[in-house]
């Protein structure tokens, strides 16, 4: 299990000053699934799932070997913010066994992970008719007043002290969602 030496420090310095506290921007769900049937399949999983409508994502280019044209629909995602994404990312955790590892985050302090069967998600039962599917999870982790850099009025640099290190995102997240985070796998043992 991974501890961080600051844990302490950084949850002092979020009770100290609350706009120093990050906050879930977005969870981003996609299913790649290559277009065709199984594009709608995905579509139904995902809507199903979040209760919000997918969007269809288009290949940039054209890839002979995979059978893929440029501006063909390849992918369906869907954006959740607020309480609806963190209510799924709850879920979507207990699936990997609330366990993640540390090559899952980058330098921004955001964070993705795969679920190779959607079934594994609690609540959710097998439609033989829509199969089952795969999808990533990317979690944006931020600070209050990042909006400061996209808006389209005064838009302004956010300054390095108060941009995410991956290591405050990662304490944020475990004591959020109380998961455990290693720096590899656990080997499994099978029992047969």
């Amino acid at each position: 299990m991974m501890s961080t030496p600051d844990e302490q420090v950084y949850v002092e310095d979020w009770t100290a000053y609350p706009m120093r506290e990050p906050l879930i921007s977005k969870v981003v769900v996609d299913i790649c699934s290559g277009g065709g049937e199984t594009l709608s399949k995905a579509s139904t999983i995902l809507e199903q799932l979040t209760n919000q409508t997918p969007v269809q994502s288009r290949a940039r280019q054209t890839v002979r070997e995979f059978g893929i044209r440029k501006n063909e629909a390849i992918a369906v995602r869907v954006t959740l913010r607020h309480k609806k994404a963190e209510e799924f990312l709850i879920k979507a955790l207990k699936a990997k066994e609330n366990v993640l590892l540390i090559k899952n985050w980058d330098l921004d302090g955001n964070f993705a992970f795969g679920i190779g069967e959607h079934i594994d998600i609690p609540g959710v039962k097998y439609d033989p008719q829509l199969g089952i599917q795969g999808m990533n999870i990317t979690v944006c982790i931020e600070r209050p007043g990042f909006r400061v850099k996209r808006r389209r009025r005064r838009r302004n640099k956010i300054p390095y002290r108060h941009r995410l290190t991956p290591e405050e995102s990662m304490v944020f997240v475990k004591n959020k969602f109380e998961i455990e985070i290693l720096e590899k796998l656990r080997e499994r043992t099978y029992l047969f």
